[in-house]
């Protein structure tokens, strides 16, 4: 697509990713205002080893850790946070490290991490380079080239990272947003979620768009105006969808039950990603791809 006022060239998005060691968490959330800002040096001088014109960006980048799911969200709300706030930073652009930290404990902004997805073993410190256009374009293309396959953080910006938030590292790399999609597909794919990715995978990346989820035995789901609509059936409505031919009735009632168990589940996920879910109770002599439209 074309850059343009309309379509400007989006920052570099990424985060610094840190993977705790097996049955270890972190004891704080989020960094003291000048342990914030000197991690943000640190990193501003690991990613100038992947792209040196990196240097002549702003590094704009919160002092806090958060779950995958948080950062996953249609329209990168973390990340447009951290770009809305750096606009009102003082000093001329380019080359800065805008570092957002905790003042007596509070972050400022949207940035407090969600105690509901503490204890995962992957956390992310988000941030974003802004700058001139045709520099942000020219980094982000090294990034997705480089960081994946040798984007491990220095070492002293790893030991910050551990001592600053209380927690064991087994690693601290640096990952692009498409890299955390690709990673969180395959993980996604390993616990048997692997049919809903691609309708997750329009919210984040093409929100406007619509998606479906339509493989028997899954629940049915329409991705569609922003948020995901989920067919709700009757114990005879699913019967005709996806059992059909089976009369054995301890049979039938149990598979309903792990149907809707598994509708739960994939709302609960949709939610945590950030995108609203709504029912839709589909009758049984209807097309129930017209219930969702």
């Amino acid at each position: 697509m074309t850059q343009s006022a309309l379509n400007p060239t989006p920052p570099v998005r990424a985060a610094l990713a840190l993977e705790l060691r097996p049955g270890s968490e972190a004891t704080r959330d989020a960094l003291a205002q000048n342990d914030a800002g000197e991690l943000g040096a640190l990193i501003a001088a690991d990613l100038a080893g992947f792209a040196a014109e990196a240097m002549g960006l702003d590094l704009v980048l919160v002092g806090a850790h958060y779950d995958p799911v948080e950062l996953l969200r249609p329209g990168w709300p973390l990340h447009r946070e951290l770009e809305q706030l750096s606009a009102r930073a003082p000093g001329e652009s380019g080359g800065r490290v805008i570092a957002f930290g905790a003042h007596q404990g509070r972050l400022p902004g949207a940035f407090a991490p969600s105690s509901e997805h503490r204890g995962g073993p992957l956390r992310l410190v988000p941030l974003t380079l802004i700058g001139d256009p045709a520099v942000q374009a020219g980094v982000d293309a090294a990034f997705e080239s480089e960081l994946m396959e040798r984007g491990m953080a220095g070492a002293a910006t790893a030991l910050l990272a551990q001592d600053g938030f209380g927690l064991q590292l087994e690693h601290a790399r640096y990952l692009t947003l498409h890299d955390l999609c690709a990673m969180t597909a395959l993980q996604y794919e390993h616990a048997g979620l692997k049919p809903l990715w691609p309708l997750l995978e329009t919210a984040l990346l093409a929100p406007a768009d619509e998606a479906w989820l339509d493989a028997p035995p899954e629940p049915l789901l329409h991705y569609v105006d922003g948020e995901a609509r989920i067919a709700l059936f009757s114990p005879d409505g699913w019967r005709n969808r996806y059992a059909i031919g089976d009369d054995d009735e301890a049979r039938l009632e149990r598979g309903f039950a792990r149907f809707e168990a598994r509708q739960r589940q994939i709302a609960a996920l949709l939610q945590a990603h950030g995108i609203p879910v709504t029912y839709a109770h589909c009758r049984s002599r209807l097309d129930p791809h017209d219930e969702l439209a």
